[in-house]
């Protein structure tokens, strides 16, 4: 006997338990009642966006794994540039934030998509907004690093639709945007203290992310067992439709495939899940195994790339596939970017505290940039994005 999977729409009537503490905390210890307080506390641990105390990984939690590609060269990774904080991104009032989730605009530009986001620089340090945008100049050369040239709002970064913090919706942070045709659709979650998710939207913008609307309620917290809170998504070209890899926001599961029409994206009863007996029969297949943080999948070249933060080994992973047909598959390449380290004990390769690894647009396959973010929490700063270059990683497919 099968199962047929299909989506659900949001209940918004589900009651949701406000006392117990968010799962796989280990920075901080804090309960949801808590955050929903308000006050300072509250503000120190909503800026975690889609970190915060579900991440970034504690540098305890770190441990030797296994690499996947014992014979093949290391891609040759760069810091390359800071692109959030003081002297920065001050002129949006916007100096603490996180994420950065990028795509390219109808009119052809580059939009970052960020979290939880603080004018000062420091954690809670005023003026709170989620999400906000920045657009970068697509002339720059990645490898000369992000350049601004404005905000979603004007001057200054606005929250993309308005609503308030003090309630019972705490704040909604994005998990990836996509363009097709003329418009932007962008997938949030909504949070009912930070952790404790209550639904997902998709939000669209017809105005290359000028200004946005709150389309469609999706799917609640609970669809899919969970399975359907944190999402990266692409485009197949070749047949019509968005690919989703989906998993909880509490880094503490696999991931999921899901699949939809385009034209059918704000209809959560179009999405299919890949099942044991194929799309939308039998119970959802783990495609990617592990505990699964901030994901973003994008087809560079001619390639499936996914990048995520592999929580439960403490470290940034990469597989690239040929199609959107092999991602049910095992990759045609693995291997790991970034591992995590303690502060103090950085280099190109080892970041302390990371976190969001998203791939920016213009990246080919030897010479893609990721833009990934660190949060120290504690004293709460650093908590920004950076931009880093991975060069090789199509010489070593060709190699294969």
């Amino acid at each position: 006997m099968t199962r047929r999977i299909t989506g659900t729409p949001h209940d918004t009537t589900g009651e949701h338990d406000a006392t117990d503490t968010v799962p796989n905390s280990p920075a901080l210890h804090t309960s949801r009642k808590g955050f929903l307080r308000g006050g300072a506390l509250a503000a120190g641990i909503g800026a975690a966006g889609a970190a915060g105390v579900l991440g970034p990984a504690s540098p305890a939690q770190a441990r030797p794994g296994v690499d996947p590609n014992p014979r093949a060269r290391r891609p040759e990774i760069t810091r390359l540039a800071t692109l959030t904080g003081p002297g920065i991104t001050t002129r949006f009032r916007m100096e603490a934030t996180d994420l950065g989730i990028p795509a390219v605009t109808p009119d052809g530009r580059i939009l970052l998509i960020f979290g939880d986001t603080f004018e000062g620089a420091k954690v809670g340090a005023g003026f709170w907004r989620s999400p906000v945008g920045l657009y970068a100049d697509p002339d720059v050369k990645l490898k000369k690093g992000l350049r601004w040239t404005g905000a979603v709002g004007g001057e200054t970064a606005e929250q993309l639709v308005e609503y308030s913090h003090d309630g019972p919706l705490s704040t909604i942070l994005p998990a990836d945007v996509i363009t097709i045709g003329d418009t932007m659709y962008l997938w949030v979650m909504l949070n009912a203290g930070l952790g404790n998710v209550t639904g997902t939207e998709i939000w669209t913008s017809t105005d290359s992310g000028e200004t946005w609307e709150r389309t469609a309620e999706m799917f609640a917290a609970d669809h899919l067992d969970g399975f359907s809170q944190q999402c990266t998504w692409a485009l197949n070209e070749a047949d019509g439709h968005v690919y989703a890899l989906t998993t909880g926001f509490q880094r503490d599961k696999e991931v999921i495939l899901q699949r939809v029409p385009k034209e059918s994206i704000l209809n959560p009863e179009a999405y299919e899940v890949y099942g044991t007996d194929g799309w939308g029969v039998g119970d959802p297949v783990h495609v990617i195994g592990g505990h699964v943080g901030e994901m973003c999948l994008r087809v560079v070249e001619d390639k499936w790339v996914l990048t995520y933060f592999n929580a439960g080994l403490y470290r940034v992973e990469c597989l690239v596939f040929d199609s959107a047909e092999k991602l049910t598959e095992p990759p045609l390449f693995a291997d790991t970017l970034f591992w995590g380290c303690n502060w103090g004990r950085e280099d190109d390769e080892r970041v302390a505290q990371l976190y969001g690894p998203y791939i920016l647009p213009g990246s080919t396959l030897d010479d893609m940039h990721v833009a990934l973010s660190q949060w120290q929490t504690g004293p709460d700063w650093p908590y920004h994005v950076q931009q880093y270059r991975v060069q090789g990683i199509g010489r070593e497919i060709a190699a294969l």
